[in-house]
Formats: C-alpha cells, structure tokens, sequence
C-alpha cells in the first residue's frame, strides 16, 4: 500500500527527522547546499549574482583545462556513459586498469585500485585492513570517512592528540607490541590546513610495529614532486603502508584511490565490501583523471601558481590579523570562534561577491568554529584583489 503524508499511524523514526534541531537550523540559515546556476574557473552565479569561489577543492585549476575536458568527451564517444556495473563483476574496463597502473607508477606503488569516491576508497583502506582484536591509533582530527572505516572494523581505538608525535609515543606505551596495530593518518589536514609531521609520526610507528594508512586526499597534488603528494615530500614512501585519496580534487575528476603494496590491493579487492559492491566509475572520469595525472607532469606552471596565490593569500589575512590555525597549505581556515561570529563573516563575504563555506561545532572543536576556505591556481591577481577587498570589509562587520 503506497504511503501517504496524511496517514495518522505515528512512526517514531518520521518524527525523529522532522524535530531534528540541526536540520531545522540549516534551513532557516540556509548556509549549505547552494546550487550554482554557472561556473566557469573561480567563477560563479549564484542567485543571479556573480562570485568568486573561495573554497573550491580544484587546487591545480584543472577542471576546466581544455585537455581534461576533451578527454571527458571523447571516453564517453568511445565508451558510452557508464560501465553500469561493480568493478568485481561485470564493471572493469581496460581504461579503470590502465589509470591505476599510472597512478600506481606516479605515487611509487606496485598496485593501486580506484572507487567510485574518495569516501569509499578511505573507508575501506581502514575496514578491509583492520579487524576486531586489533588497535587503531587515529589523529583525532581524521577525516569522517576514516571514523567509519574505524567503526566499520570493529577494532579497538585510542586517539592521540593532532599531530602531536609525542602524544602517539604516550598512547603507545601502553600497548604491547605484539597487537596489531594501525596508524591513521592524513598528509594534509583539510580543516587545519596542517602538514603532517610524518617523520616523528613515522618513526614512532614503525618501531611499535604500526600498519600506517595515510589519507592524502588534500597532499595529493599539492605537495611533493609534481604533486606526488606528503609522503613524497618528505621522502618517506617505504614508511607508509597504504596511501588513499580522492580523485574530486587535484585531479579535477571523480572518485577515489587506494595505493600499496600488490599483495596489498589484492586483498582488498578480495575482503573490502565497499570495493566490491561499488559501482566502476565512468569513462569521462577516468579519462579525465589520467589527462590530469598527465597535465600535473607536463605543465609545472600550476602547482607554481597555487603556491604563489596561497602565499599572497596568507598575507592578505595576516595583515588584516585573522586566525588562519598555523595554516602550512592551500587549505587555509579563518578561525572565528563561534558560530555568530562564522555566520555574520560568512554573509558579509557573499555580500561582497566571495563564496566560501563555514564550519561550526561539532564539525570543528569548540572554540575553533571557522570560514573554510582554499585558494585554486585559477585565481587571477584580480580575483585576489577582490577577495582582500572582501575580507577587510567582512572584520568590520566582527
């Protein structure tokens, strides 16, 4: 019998939904969920009003790069829209093979596999590997993917402090070593905009005899050669066991990677549920990844000017005294402390024609409720103009 709004049968799940407070507070501000009527690079339409987009994860700019556009095209002439299908049975085309062999090559991995989205690949990096017995030692600051990779495994857990090497060594003292362990971890923490202290952090792991996941979805691209990512930065490929990511960012594509050793990937593609079960993804995207990974090599001229913008950016805040968290990346938050404070930054901005997004508590520790933001290599000098011009108007409105 089809469900109707009048039914008078009370379902306590249905009025659960419809008294949610969060949600309900979402609604009437209306600060998520903005659909943009164009795009082109760091530009965008939104309510009939011309923005620039603050808080793009395209680090490199490549989303609207010609050759990434005409790969998308020309995979979907060739192979249609989609592969209608999970990868394990009748999903996997010679495309999918060939960009994880490339990817593989460019990260220094004997193996790679591709997902569908850069949420499944991380989950899965931490539930396929861990199991019920074992100990994760998780930066309390991990992404929400890594806690449902946590929890899907059912293993153990202790958290140490972000980023604080000598914290893990605390947790660790009292563990024995023949437990298995596993260290979760990301190259670059897109709240914080924080590096990683991978050395310390490494070494304390390998003598506990730690399996080490790296989540580098926002390394990736951004640090290292070319953009190999954090691990490459500090020249630690053998300290890390598995690396995982997306593709929805640098690589101006969909998707996401897990990267290891072969054996590794095989088991994964063996156990992990999230693998398995998982739609392939498209030709389009694909393509576009692997014109990506290719553009990312040929054309240095992009990182150099993510760099070069990140830098001017940051001293556009300094100067106008903004917390940006000791911000080391592109990713660059604006601390404010408290939700009144984020949201009346956050709409003097959209006055000003500057789109970024705001995070609030619990998304963020108490305290540190914050005006996300990321600069791209797409914006221009004047886009930066604009967005100094912005800023300064929206600490007078503090």
């Amino acid at each position: 019998m089809a469900l109707t709004l009048f039914t008078k049968t009370k379902k306590a799940i249905y009025e659960r939904a419809q008294d949610d407070y969060a949600t309900k507070m979402r609604l009437k501000y209306k600060p998520y969920y903005h659909a943009m009527e164009s795009q082109q690079g760091t530009h965008i339409r939104l309510n009939g009003k011309d923005m620039i987009m603050l808080s793009s994860n395209d680090y490199l700019g490549l989303s609207f790069h010609p050759k990434a556009i005409e790969a998308g095209g020309a995979a979907a002439r060739i192979w249609g829209t989609s592969t209608t299908g999970a990868r394990s049975s009748n999903g996997s085309r010679a495309y999918h093979v060939a960009l994880e062999e490339k990817l593989a090559a460019f990260l220094g991995r004997e193996a790679c596999h591709i997902s569908v989205a850069g949420y499944i690949s991380c989950c899965s990096a931490v539930a396929t590997f861990a199991q019920k017995g074992d100990l994760i030692l998780a930066d309390k600051n991990i992404h929400s993917c890594l806690w449902d990779g946590i929890r899907l495994s059912m293993a153990g857990v202790e958290r140490f402090s972000h980023n604080n090497p000598e914290d893990l060594r605390q947790v660790l003292k009292g563990v024995p070593f023949s437990t298995p362990k596993m260290l979760l971890i990301e190259g670059v923490y897109s709240m914080e905009g924080h590096i990683c202290r991978l050395p310390e952090i490494a070494e304390i792991a390998e003598e506990a005899g730690c399996f080490t996941v790296l989540d580098d979805a926002h390394g990736f691209g951004v640090l290292g050669r070319q953009g190999r990512g954090t691990v490459d930065h500090f020249k630690l490929n053998d300290k890390v066991d598995l690396l995982c990511g997306s593709m929805s960012k640098s690589l101006a594509s969909t998707g996401g990677f897990v990267a290891g050793a072969r054996d590794l990937i095989e088991y994964l593609r063996t156990n992990s549920k999230q693998t398995i079960f998982s739609a392939a993804i498209s030709p389009s995207q694909a393509a576009i990844a692997s014109t990506a990974i290719d553009l990312m090599q040929s054309e240095p001229q992009h990182l150099e000017r993510l760099w070069r913008n990140t830098r001017r950016y940051r001293e556009i805040l300094k100067g106008l005294g903004l917390d940006t968290w000791e911000s080391e990346t592109p990713a660059v938050p604006i601390v404010l402390g408290s939700k009144e404070l984020v949201y009346r930054f956050w709409q003097a901005l959209l006055e000003k024609g500057v789109f970024t997004v705001m995070s609030i508590a619990p998304a963020v520790p108490p305290g540190k409720d914050l005006i996300r933001t990321a600069v791209s290599a797409l914006h221009s000098d004047e886009d930066l103009d604009r967005i100094a011009a912005a800023m300064a108007y929206a600490v007078k409105q503090l």
